[in-house]
């Protein structure tokens, strides 16, 4: 007999949702989604980077909290944003024209850009077409900002833009009802 199994297909109800944001629609059907799901090593040096980051003061608290999430998660899920190319529809959002937008100066600071627009939309409908499956299936999670931050600054995955969604099975959701750190 084995007892509480449901913990161990974490992982591949994760690979199903990373199925439903590579199907996600794509402006002009071309994908830079990047994705990934972290080990148990990787999850905890996320976590300690997170923590790291959570000692700036007093407004990086919430790292530390999300951290402990990490830790007491199942399964870690990385997207992001490789960006390459603009789509080519010129909207303005980015604050450049798609022939000039490769050609600015790259800031980076949490996250690097600037970046097209209309692949970042592409970004939330992938996310949002994988926590959906999360949901259907009863898998607590949240996507989270600060998981994509450790993750960029320790090298994980090569986008500009980084998210975490981390995953729960567990008898209350771990991701509500959290006290900052």
């Amino acid at each position: 007999m084995e007892l509480n199994p449901e913990k161990s297909v974490t992982e591949i109800i994760a690979k199903i949702m990373l199925v439903s944001a590579r199907t996600a629609p794509k402006a002009k059907g071309e994908d830079e989604i990047v994705t990934a799901i972290l080990s148990s090593d990787e999850k905890e040096r996320v976590a300690d980077e997170m923590d790291k980051i959570g000692e700036r003061g007093d407004a990086f608290k919430f790292f530390k909290r999300d951290a402990q999430n990490v830790r007491d998660s199942e399964a870690v899920i990385l997207i992001g944003l490789n960006f390459k190319k603009p789509v080519g529809v010129n909207c303005g959002a980015c604050g450049y024209d798609c022939k000039t937008i490769l050609k600015q100066k790259t800031y980076e600071i949490d996250y690097k850009g600037p970046v097209c627009i209309i692949r970042t939309i592409d970004l939330g409908i992938a996310i949002g077409s994988m926590v959906s499956v999360a949901k259907e299936l009863g898998v607590d999670n949240r996507v989270m900002y600060t998981i994509g931050v450790a993750s960029i600054k320790l090298g994980l995955i090569e986008a500009q833009i980084v998210l975490g969604i981390p995953l729960s099975v567990k008898g209350k959701n771990i991701f509500f009802d959290r006290k900052p750190s």
